[in-house]
């Protein structure tokens, strides 16, 4: 009989729990359960050498991160940001009372297409806001030429690029902040977490003050502040995902290519290819439904769910069509008509470090039933 477990998009790496006890014995014999806990200050130093960057600070959470990003480069007026993304890179401008202004796709990357950015920039343009969308790098030489001609700031979302290096270089050392998710969803989870990665000391020590309400020392506030530190327990996991970060990387690689083969003789399915010289952590693998193929994404999507696969339509719908950003100018349909159909065409198949063999293969041939 065919198993008929749920299966999600993406599922929690969760180390074996006997790992775990020990950190969590710790941290209770220390009473450190928070504000720069010693699992804090290490997961920082860590993290920092195995993506190669040069500092990093932690969060909560990401959002939480890209609000203080934001804030940290004292952002202001409008921003030039992508609709293929999640709500949070928006939601993240309207907290700071920023006007997004969306710009159309690359098609073959789902990237901000930096050929639309110049056209989109007006004296209120403060800084662009690129996703590395999938974990497919950024054209970053592009965008910053662009940021350099007009004075513009670039903080990246990099959400879904832990580890993504491009010619050796981590892609996180682009751009003035790059900003990371560690949400239980993503390659590398901490439960909730994030980071902000920084190009210097000073920079970081600004964060670092963001993200304690503005504290300085025990009596010096020098900024309004926000609480967005990371308690010692998701740092914990952090330091035990570490260990096992390469191994799921691997088996992440090895489930991709394996729906590339499946689907290669299907012309109106396709995957991502990533560029060469790409070091890619198969952070999702979405596939998009060309509209000659016998079944629409919609109906592939209600067959995986009614056999319990429940794959995602991300992004679907686009965050320009959302009620608070459809009225912007940006946010009109034939302004982003390469965003809109990649929202129409796409489905995530699950993928993840705990998806097992006869799981894939069951996706698999459902899907390539609707090609009958």
């Amino acid at each position: 009989m065919i198993s008929q477990r749920p299966i999600f998009v993406t599922e929690p790496h969760l180390p074996p729990l006997q790992e775990f006890i020990p950190y969590l014995e710790k941290i209770w014999t220390s009473k450190r359960l928070t504000n720069g806990g010693p699992f804090h200050e290490q997961l920082e130093r860590e993290l920092a050498d195995y993506l190669g960057v040069q500092h990093l600070s932690l969060f909560t959470n990401g959002t939480i991160a890209l609000v203080t990003a934001l804030q940290a480069l004292r952002i202001s007026g409008e921003v030039i940001t992508t609709p293929y993304t999640f709500a949070a890179t928006a939601h993240s401008l309207l907290w700071n009372n920023i006007k997004p202004v969306f710009v159309d796709v690359d098609p073959a990357t789902c990237n901000l297409d930096p050929s639309r950015i110049e056209e989109a920039i007006t004296p209120a343009t403060s800084a662009i806001l690129p996703v590395h969308c999938y974990g497919i790098p950024c054209d970053v030489d592009h965008i910053q030429r662009i940021a350099d001609t007009y004075g513009l700031k670039v903080i990246y979302d990099a959400a879904h690029a832990f580890g993504v290096k491009q010619g050796g270089i981590s892609i996180l050392n682009h751009g003035d902040l790059a900003v990371l998710s560690f949400h239980a969803t993503k390659v590398f989870n901490t439960f909730e977490g994030g980071a902000i990665v920084c190009p210097d000391a000073k920079i970081k020590q600004r964060i670092d003050y963001l993200k304690n309400f503005g504290f300085a020392d025990e009596v010096t506030v020098v900024a309004p502040g926000i609480n967005g530190k990371m308690n010692e327990v998701c740092a914990a996991m952090g330091l035990l995902q570490l260990k096992h970060m390469d191994q799921a990387l691997d088996t992440r690689m090895a489930i991709y290519r394996r729906y590339q083969a499946a689907f290669q003789d299907i012309p109106s399915l396709r995957l991502l290819q990533g560029p060469a010289g790409l070091e890619w952590n198969h952070a999702y693998c979405p596939l998009f439904v060309g509209p000659d193929h016998p079944a629409s994404r919609d109906e592939i999507y209600a067959l995986l769910k009614s056999h319990h696969i429940h794959a995602r339509r991300y992004f679907y719908p686009l965050v320009s069509s959302f009620p608070m950003y459809r009225g912007l100018p940006s946010a009109a349909d034939g302004h982003l008509s390469h965003a809109h159909t990649l929202a129409e065409q796409v489905i995530c198949l699950p993928i993840s470090a705990t998806l097992q063999p006869e799981d894939q293969e069951r996706i698999i041939e459902l899907i390539r039933q609707t090609a009958l």
